[in-house]
């Protein structure tokens, strides 16, 4: 099973081989990670994402990585937060999972996460990060080829709320 840890950085600058991009539909860029990661891969990025025709919540969709030092980004779609009444956190399970698979497929050892539908999705932290947790430790049993998963935080707060998911005794 791949190593789960979380740490406080910017995903732009990590070295791995995939980073996930806290996505929209449209995958064209917008603001907080999703601009970071446009910004920092080059105009390039966002001409290969106009060729994917946008993507739906819960699901991923894979580029190349161009200026940034991961090779690969995957764009995951989480959901918008509702309240939780619209399935929202089968969506934002399933776009980790979804991540997971398609960085296995793509040969990717090692992935970082953001902290994905929790900034302007108004998904509340408290909530995703045990989902995000879950989601990434029982898609890894199925992707021998991963040998360590980082998720990758804002503030020292969420990185205290990962800390302390990764340290709870698993099931």
């Amino acid at each position: 099973m791949a190593r789960l840890r979380a740490i406080r950085s910017d995903i732009t600058t990590l070295n791995v081989d995939a980073i996930v991009n806290a996505a929209n539909s449209t995958l064209l860029g917008g603001g907080g990670v999703d601009g970071a990661i446009h910004r920092a891969a080059g105009r390039e990025l966002q001409l290969e994402c106009m060729q994917l025709g946008g993507c739906k919540p819960g699901d991923a969709k894979l580029t190349r990585g161009y200026k940034l030092p991961a090779k690969f980004v995957i764009h995951a779609v989480g959901p918008v937060w509702c309240g939780g009444e619209l399935r929202e956190s089968e969506q934002l399970a399933s776009c980790y999972r979804r991540s997971i698979e398609i960085a296995a497929s793509a040969g990717a050892r090692t992935v970082a996460f953001p902290a994905i539908s929790t900034g302007a999705y108004g998904y509340p932290i408290e909530l995703a990060a045990p989902i995000a947790v879950d989601s990434v430790r029982s898609a890894t049993l199925e992707c021998p080829t991963l040998s360590e998963v980082i998720f990758c935080c804002f503030s020292e707060a969420d990185l205290f709320l990962y800390e302390s998911i990764l340290a709870e005794p698993r099931p």
